[in-house]
């Protein structure tokens, strides 16, 4: 979506559409997963809307544009529902979406209190004010485009047609017994004007996206060679830090590459990242990050043990070519040990 702003008339659209959706309440009888789709008529693109407030404390609704960023989200709720350990804040932050809150004023920044004002509104009360978000992997939520304030419009009027109907039977958004398909609205134009209809669409998880290769640095490679290896188990992690950064422009997350004795829990090494260009990008990064490290050190212990998918398969080549072992597992409490010290400490 480009990214040009609203124009006062988008804003005056989306912000009706906002109060209707507050006065319907949808979140007293819909869950986070009653999901359900709505294409885009301007790009074909489906979003799929997922209303959140059901225990009063964050009331909004979010738009996950493709099956990408549907399942991503599926998989978070999976895991916060069945998991043994705590959701980190970066996996809600790491997936794409466009979301219409309902905040406190002290919450609005300076420009969302201009257009509210240009429009002529008022609100009053707790979580009554509408914020409209971009949320973009490794980034600090942002202001939206004119694009996504249409589609976050036609999403929300959506939401107006299908919550009742939810309202008046549960069964509406399970329309068969195949978990993925979903009822997703779409439209077509009669006269100059959108009608919307319900159709059953299969969302099947996509493949996942070919990793991001950057290349082992061979003089890098050629030095660590050098180096002995010893049989003592290190944990590798990467965590973002909830405390956005501002350089130039949108504000991101700096991300820590913390590496760990896994029985003392002392810190070997730290390293900050950014999320820039893109997150795959700095993931991609890991191993010649991880590499310039223990070229300072004399030794570098193995195993190495992590606790992604993600992170095992980026530092598998490194591994391979150094003899490395890679371990996986699900708890890291050499890293969490030394992360909880860390805050303690005040230095994030």
């Amino acid at each position: 979506m480009t990214d040009q702003k609203p124009t006062i008339e988008e804003w005056r659209k989306l912000y009706a559409t906002a109060v209707k959706v507050k006065e319907l309440e949808p979140w007293e009888w819909m869950f986070e997963d009653d999901i359900f789709g709505v294409q885009n008529p301007e790009t074909g693109e489906t979003g799929f809307v997922s209303v959140m407030g059901m225990a009063g404390e964050h009331l909004s609704v979010a738009i996950y544009p493709g099956a990408a960023a549907l399942h991503g989200f599926l998989k978070l709720q999976e895991d916060a529902e069945f998991g043994d350990t705590e959701i980190a804040p970066e996996r809600v932050l790491e997936i794409p979406q466009i979301q219409a809150s309902f905040e406190d004023r002290d919450d609005l920044e300076k420009d969302d209190l201009d257009i509210i004002k240009k429009l002529g509104l008022k609100f009053r009360g707790a979580k009554a004010w509408p914020v409209f978000r971009n949320y973009t992997p490794g980034l600090f939520p942002w202001f939206i485009s004119g694009a996504e304030a249409r589609f976050l419009n036609y999403a929300l009027e959506q939401l107006l047609e299908i919550a009742p109907r939810v309202r008046e039977d549960e069964e509406v958004l399970i329309p068969t017994d195949d978990d993925e398909e979903l009822l997703v609205r779409v439209s077509h134009e009669e006269n100059g004007k959108l009608i919307w209809e319900d159709k059953i669409v299969k969302v099947s998880e996509p493949a996942p996206s070919p990793a991001i290769k950057i290349p082992l640095d061979p003089k890098q490679l050629e030095q660590l060679r050098q180096k002995k290896l010893v049989n003592r188990s290190i944990e590798l992690e990467l965590r973002m830090i909830p405390a956005p950064v501002t350089e130039t422009g949108r504000p991101f997350f700096p991300y820590i590459m913390l590496v760990a004795d896994s029985e003392s829990g002392t810190i070997l090494g730290a390293e900050m990242l950014q999320p820039l260009p893109s997150v795959a990008e700095m993931r991609a990064s890991i191993p010649n990050q991880f590499g310039k490290l223990f070229l300072k050190h004399d030794v570098i212990p193995h195993p190495i043990v992590v606790s992604s998918d993600w992170l095992a398969e980026a530092m598998t080549p490194l591994a391979s070519e150094l003899g490395l072992k890679i371990v996986q597992t699900d708890s890291l409490p050499g890293i969490e040990g030394a992360f909880d010290g860390m805050v303690e400490m005040g230095l994030f």
